[in-house]
């Protein structure tokens, strides 16, 4: 019998028609894994991960390796089956690199004027192979090539070995009406996207400019509020060692202004001219030409690791589809501040990948389809073992249903100097938390509230409204976003010990935990259950209207 609670908060909706039975019969079919979910056994696992002795844990160093042992050997405890041919590891080849930044630099010749710009505030990045580029500057836009909007700012453009300078984010995000995603990001919107559209028209270099319009933080006034950025910026990069892919560098808006000299028009005026019209402004910068060299003072290769465990499902017919729970459980390491322990983030999420495999493997019934538990590797570094992942997976993308990922869901959300004056924050968050994502995939969103009846959490959508902190990309989930998988941030959101040796075990609040654990088990196995999984939804003209639905409902 469906609960007087779960009739008043959520409307009957197409995921009811496909979902399994919701009542006595479903919850004791859930129970014993519901009882393996224990916020003290939590404890215990988070106590070790955010310890001293794991240093942190950031990748390519013992502290991580440590790391990938414990959530393996918990794995194996559970009874998981190993995913990677017969092991528990996924090897993610890396490079570590620091750029020289007395070499590194861009030459601009424009109007009959050379300039040169050091690695600094007009021009910065890096790139973790020496290489230099020199030639013809074109002007693309924003970057981005998005059919299912009938928008694409390379049409008809030449970048074939060119230098291509475009605007950071999307067309109209001030316009709740806009067709790429209201007043939030679309997934168009982020940096790795939109350096993948160019390498993929032949571009030999990328200048990404801040839109000039702009009403909010540039990446790099956004970073600069998170205390100690600047210091841990001088902590060396890592990338994939197979995908290097072209250079991307950001340019200021002076430079922009510079190079944009050529078309008679101001940045201004070009952004306003393409969110007002919709169509692009793309055009070659007739006489001008760049040159960027990136150089390198260090760099070395190596290997970390995405630990992976599944468990089979129920119905032999349904045994190529899977549902992933996914963490990421490196952090930022150590320097003089101390050791960046890194409870919430990423230790929260990883403990709570490694109770649902528990609870999962401990219920004695399984849904139908098989689940698969991943925690990731350099996540801190740029997404980079989903993003290996999605490049080599171990269970096949388009029979991959959905994506539960799990990141800082272990603290209350609270006012930071990087939300201040970008986002709202409630003044009670013990009992509520983000999910990002879902404005891909309403069915997937549906699912979750369904459950959530029974769990009582408050969950927020205000992040899908995000343009300015970029959260739609900077998480896990993302890169199966781009494959065209329902995926989903689960997220407390931001406080003043994100990235910090303040973030530490004895700040989280358990309780409120395990109830984001015990919602997820439940989503998870009503995903894994269902006759029908739910849908991806490129086009998210009409979300603004769902998500307000949405939140007035919670």
């Amino acid at each position: 019998m469906v609960s007087k609670l779960y009739r008043v908060v959520v409307p009957v909706s197409a995921w009811l028609l496909m979902a399994p039975a919701f009542g006595q019969d479903a919850d004791a079919r859930l129970e014993k894994g519901l009882q393996a979910i224990q916020a003290t056994r939590m404890r215990v696992d988070l106590t070790y991960l955010s310890s001293d002795e794991l240093e942190g844990r950031r990748s390519l160093e013992k502290g991580a390796e440590r790391a990938t042992e414990f959530i393996a050997a918990q794995f194996e405890k559970a009874g998981l089956k190993p995913a990677a041919g017969g092991s528990y590891f996924q090897q993610v080849p890396l490079v570590e690199y620091r750029m020289d930044r007395s070499k590194t630099q861009l030459t601009v010749r424009a109007a009959g004027k050379k300039q040169t710009y050091p690695h600094g505030p007009d021009f910065s990045g890096g790139f973790p192979e020496n290489r230099s580029v020199r030639g013809g500057v074109v002007f693309a836009g924003y970057g981005i090539t998005a059919p299912e909007f009938a928008y694409d700012d390379y049409a008809g453009l030449d970048v074939k070995g060119k230098i291509v300078l475009i605007f950071d984010h999307e067309p109209q995000e001030n316009d709740p009406k806009s067709v790429f995603n209201g007043l939030g990001n679309s997934r168009h919107a982020g940096t790795r996207t939109k350096a993948l559209q160019a390498y993929r028209h032949g571009a030999a270099a990328v200048l990404i400019a801040p839109e000039p319009n702009r009403k909010h933080l540039t990446n790099q006034e956004r970073s600069a509020r998170i205390p100690g950025s600047q210091r841990r910026s001088r902590f060396a990069s890592q990338a994939l060692s197979d995908s290097l892919w072209i250079p991307v560098f950001t340019v200021s808006d002076a430079v922009a202004a510079t190079l944009l000299a050529a078309t008679g028009k101001k940045a201004a005026e070009l952004q306003e001219a393409i969110d007002r019209t919709l169509k692009p402004a793309s055009c070659a910068l007739s006489s001008t030409r760049a040159e960027l060299r990136a150089v390198t003072s260090e760099r070395r290769r190596g290997v970390t690791t995405n630990v992976i465990g599944m468990l089979e499902g129920s119905t032999p017919a349904l045994n190529d589809e899977a549902i992933l729970f996914t963490s990421h459980y490196d952090h930022l390491g150590k320097s003089e501040d101390g050791v960046y322990h890194g409870a919430d983030d990423n230790g929260s999420g990883t403990v709570g990948v490694i109770e649902l495999a528990r609870a999962f493997a401990a219920n004695g019934a399984r849904p139908k389809r098989p689940a698969l538990f991943i925690s990731f590797g350099a996540e801190e570094q740029g997404l980079l073992g989903s993003y290996y992942y999605t490049a080599h997976p171990l269970w096949p993308l388009n029979k991959t249903r959905a994506v539960i990922n799990l990141d800082m869901i272990g603290r209350d959300e609270a006012p930071s100097a990087q939300t201040e004056g970008l986002m709202e924050i409630a003044q009670d968050t013990s009992n509520e938390f983000n999910l990002i994502g879902t404005v891909y995939s309403p069915q997937y969103r549906e699912a979750i509230e369904h459950e959530n009846a029974r769990v009582g959490l408050k969950i927020n959508y205000k992040w899908e409204r995000d343009a300015a902190l970029n959260i739609l990309f900077r998480c896990d989930h993302f890169p199966f976003l781009l494959h065209d998988i329902p995926s989903v941030w689960w997220f407390n959101g931001f406080q003043p010990d994100y990235h910090q040796v303040t973030d530490t075990v004895e700040k989280i609040n358990f309780t409120k935990m395990e109830k984001i654990v015990r919602l997820a088990y439940r989503t998870g196995w009503a995903l894994a259950d269902a006759a029908k999984t739910p849908a991806f939804r490129a086009s998210v003209k009409a979300e603004e209207k769902s998500l307000q639905a949405a939140n007035q409902r919670r």
